[in-house]
């Protein structure tokens, strides 16, 4: 788990999956809420809820693990809206180690 940059990403949609696939992370604030969307081991993509921690003091999953980053970009996990859906109103941030 990385910590927010302070500096917002200008990033566009068709940039967003080589952006992961190079840096693994990034953070997403939409509907006020904050998320990280991040990878598991190189191998399965989630998105976190950054509110909620758990006992290991790591985020919360807000939705399934996926395969792919493409798959990943269309999974519904904030009140049935994906990544895709929510990009146009969202805010994005580098995770710095």
């Amino acid at each position: 788990m990385g910590v927010k940059s302070n500096e917002v990403l200008d990033i566009t949609f068709e940039e967003l999956q080589p952006y992961l696939h190079a840096n693994h992370a990034v953070y997403m604030e939409a509907g006020g809420k904050c998320y990280y969307l991040t990878d598991v081991n190189d191998r399965y993509w989630r998105v976190q809820d950054c509110d909620q921690k758990n006992e290991k003091g790591h985020y919360v999953d807000a939705s399934d693990l996926v395969p792919t980053i493409s798959e990943f970009l269309e999974l519904p996990f904030a009140d049935g809206k994906s990544v895709h859906d929510l990009f146009e109103e969202a805010v994005f941030y580098a995770s710095e180690k």
